[in-house]
């Protein structure tokens, strides 16, 4: 595979394993923190881990200017995914073991492609969808498993979030050429500071101490790092192919519960294991390809020079850049998924 086809699957892989290993973490600090504010500390902490690496960092990420069209999405994905995911998830995690509630995040992948399917007319080959059913197969067998270690009211918490979580990959969607690193940022600082004041109000905010500092850690990786690589996936892979592929995440959750919360693994771990394996297969071998139109166009994104964005540019410009840029009208055919530049009907 080209390293520029495999890139995007490399940035939500690394963003699965972060998020991943937040269900097990979360598990334990939502003991000692209520689910409101932990859901404010995560996001808080994604604000400050990403605004330290902007400071420090010398290369500045390339960003496309925020528009007044860009604003609905923004903000829906703030109140979707910022605010109301991470509450209804850290108050279902207090009831459900680690393996159980890392296992249910299966579940965004599949409201993902549907929302994107139903709601915003995105494709979705039968591979994708295999993949799908494999992947939310492997979670419901680990799941069960686990027996009584979910209540229905829980898990039912968990299941809503990851709904609304699936809103939240489609509307960032549509406003992830505009810089990854910046839209992660503004969702952290809203979504941190919303639930934080909630706290406050309802007289629940903990005092700082060590398990402050381990949330806003684990905030920083889990929801910080992993948000910039998932937009940069969301991109180029589009909705349901990048939910898709999320579902990894779980997986390695469930593994690390296991001798982070103490929790036995069972026999299933083997069947559950190679539908996550051949479910992977699916999405990085999937090929779509079919004589297409591209109308002539006029915009900004963030985009390297792949076959749609050949121009000349200054000696010293980055791999990765934005600025306003034309399309000519063309008809072709050629591999490619649902990005910024292929997305219509079929």
């Amino acid at each position: 595979m080209e390293s520029g086809r495999l890139r995007p699957f490399v940035y939500v892989a690394v963003s699965a394993a972060l998020f991943g290993i937040s269900a097990p973490v979360s598990k334990l600090l939502v003991s000692d923190i209520s689910p409101v504010a932990l859901a404010g500390l995560l996001y808080a902490g994604a604000f400050l881990g990403l605004a330290l690496l902007r400071l420090v960092s010398r290369k500045r990420a390339e960003e496309a200017p925020l528009r007044k069209r860009d604003l609905p999405y923004l903000f829906g994905s703030i109140l979707s995914g910022g605010v109301i995911a991470p509450i209804l998830l850290m108050t279902g995690i207090a009831s459900v073991t680690g393996v159980a509630s890392s296992l249910l995040l299966n579940l965004e992948g599949v409201a993902t492609a549907l929302i994107a399917w139903l709601a915003f007319g995105e494709v979705v080959g039968r591979r994708t969808w295999a993949a799908l059913v494999m992947m939310t197969a492997a979670g419901v067998l680990l799941t069960f498993e686990v027996g009584g270690g979910a209540s229905a009211e829980g898990a039912g918490l968990i299941v809503l979030a990851m709904v609304f979580w699936g809103l939240d990959n489609n509307l960032a969607r549509k406003i992830a050429g505009t810089g990854a690193q910046r839209i992660a940022m503004i969702k952290g600082l809203i979504a941190g500071s919303t639930s934080l004041s909630l706290a406050f109000l309802l007289g629940i905010l903990p005092p700082l101490g060590a398990d402050v500092l381990a949330a806003l850690v684990l905030g920083a990786l889990s929801y910080g790092v992993s948000l910039v690589l998932f937009i940069m996936a969301l991109g180029s892979l589009g909705s349901a192919r990048t939910g898709a592929f999320f579902a990894l995440g779980p997986f390695i959750g469930a593994a690390i519960s296991i001798p982070l919360l103490g929790e036995a693994p069972g026999l299933s771990m083997v069947p559950a294991g190679a539908l996550m394996a051949l479910g992977t297969y699916l999405l990085l071998s999937e090929r779509h390809s079919h004589v297409h139109w591209h109308p002539p166009e006029t915009h900004e994104h963030v985009h390297e020079h792949d076959p749609h964005h050949r121009h000349d540019h200054l000696p010293g410009t980055p791999e990765r850049h934005s600025h306003t840029h034309g399309h000519e009208g063309v008809s072709h055919e050629h591999e490619h998924w649902p990005d910024e530049e292929h997305r219509h009907r079929h």
